[in-house]
């Protein structure tokens, strides 16, 4: 071991992403006793309570453990992650879309108090700067013309606009507020953008699995799908696009790049980039959903299908709700040509979005320290999602396979396909356990011995719990 170099960063971090790296690489193997405090605060010339950080930090993420009079020794290596999920390929067919009454039933408890929840895809309330956004409130309350009662403009607050614009700097994007436009989420986005450009009995190309909102919506505008195939590592399969294009007349095309709900995938930026040209060659807009953009584990935030566009086809897409505020509902959608089809839409839908959450969401973007906040979530996240892991290597089946995401916080599970995912959701209820079952994320009744497992709450014994009896009820159905 050398020691580290000074930087920004904290030397705890550093130590701790150096013996990180040792174990993924299984240079350090899992039962491999570890230096003890005082000689890594030696090799690494750091203090003894830096040493001692950087063993907290990898114990959190359940990398290492601490054995009483013994030392630190390695838990847990990303080497024991189970096989990703198999891709599977939908029937390349236009078809009618009805997922609703699988829907209503999730969403009947989704939201209960009394479940270890594991359905709800949105982060744990503790991991978002509540006293600071309060603060924003109470400040735009008091110096807000007529306390934010009145309409705000259609296209969304003029600041908020302009804060949105800076945040596209991240994915290298050189926008202006005037191309911004302000919606109730990202969902409603999403929707206003597919009214824009498609009318009853098109049809729309959409990744699968994809999130079960967006087949909900297809559905609700009488719309045909085209179900594309999408990979938990590279996203969207683009061979399948072009079959698909030559096959049918495709209206638009939906797709989540970044993180995908639920597989976790990231396209590569070639097939981003490759991607659009395929659209804008065939003069079919593109509706790209990226609200899980901000939530990378990597160095580097990846960049947007909106990056690659020149000629205004892509209809870019995103909220705070995955990383700041979800019962704010602020989204915003960057529709390029088609801008003036989507404020017309947006009108009608209901003349504008709320004054209030605007105006307090544009201060708090303007003083929050949004980029710390988004540093810490990344941090906890990441660790999550290695927490959930290990859990479901430990109790899950060995055939188990899942999904990795370098994002996000949904995990993908494939069981043996004995396993009714719907079934399991039943039995799990019974012991207060929320789960999401595959089928939902299809139109085409795909994916039945599949569950989505959401990392967004912090790890806890009743996470540890809950997984445990999940495992348990999985077993029995095989």
């Amino acid at each position: 071991m050398a020691k580290t170099n000074h930087s920004d960063d904290h030397l705890y971090m550093q130590v701790a992403t150096g013996l990180e790296k040792m174990i993924s690489d299984d240079v350090l193997k899992i039962g491999d006793k570890l230096p003890s405090v005082r000689m890594l605060s030696d090799e690494y010339g750091i203090s003894m309570g830096t040493a001692f950080q950087a063993y907290y930090h990898l114990e959190g993420k359940g990398l290492i453990e601490s054995r009483p009079k013994s030392g630190y020794y390695v838990r847990f290596s990303q080497r024991r992650f189970p096989e990703l999920p198999k891709v599977v390929q939908p029937d390349p067919l236009s078809h009618e879309v009805s997922v609703k009454e699988m829907i209503a039933s999730i969403y009947s408890d989704i939201t209960a108090n009394n479940v270890i929840n594991f359905a709800l895809a949105v982060p744990d309330a503790s991991l978002l700067p509540a006293a600071k956004i309060s603060k924003s409130v109470m400040h735009v309350l008091r110096n807000h013309p007529n306390a934010c009662i009145n309409y705000e403009h259609p296209q969304g607050n003029v600041e908020l606009r302009k804060q949105i614009a800076k945040l596209a700097f991240n994915w290298g994007g050189k926008i202006k507020a005037e191309d911004v436009l302000v919606t109730g989420g990202c969902l409603e986005a999403i929707t206003l953008c597919i009214k824009a450009v498609t009318k009853p009995g098109d049809t729309v190309a959409i990744e699968s699995p994809n999130y079960f909102g967006l087949f909900q919506a297809i559905e609700q505008m009488g719309l045909k799908v085209v179900e594309l195939s999408s990979c938990p590592v590279d996203g969207l399969d683009l061979d399948c696009l072009e079959k698909s294009i030559k096959k049918y007349e495709i209206k638009a095309c939906v797709v989540i790049p970044n993180f995908n709900n639920p597989l976790g995938g990231c396209m590569p930026e070639a097939n981003k980039k490759k991607l659009v040209e395929i659209i804008t060659k065939q003069n079919i807009p593109l509706i790209e959903d990226d609200i899980y953009g901000d939530l990378y584990f990597g160095k580097q935030r990846p960049r947007t299908c909106k990056y690659y566009d020149t000629k205004g086809m892509v209809m870019h897409c995103s909220s705070l709700s995955k990383s700041l505020t979800p019962g704010y509902r602020i989204g915003w959608t960057i529709p390029g040509k088609f801008i003036d089809r989507v404020k017309q839409i947006k009108r009608i839908h209901n003349i504008s979005s709320p004054t209030l959450t605007q105006a307090a969401i544009a201060h708090f973007l303007q003083n929050g320290r949004y980029e710390y906040h988004l540093k810490n979530i990344r941090k906890a996240l990441y660790t999550q999602s290695l927490r959930y892991m290990q859990a479901i290597i430990q109790y899950f089946p060995e055939d188990t396979k899942v999904s990795r995401p370098h994002g996000g916080f949904v995990l993908w599970v494939q069981l043996n396909k004995k396993v009714n995912a719907f079934k399991l959701r039943t039995e799990a209820m019974k012991h207060n356990i929320s789960i999401v079952p595959g089928k939902i994320f299809s139109a085409s009744s795909n994916y039945g011995n599949c569950i989505r497992i959401s990392f967004g709450k912090p790890w806890s014994d009743d996470a540890d719990y809950g997984l445990m009896m999940l495992g348990k009820m999985i077993r029995k159905m095989i």
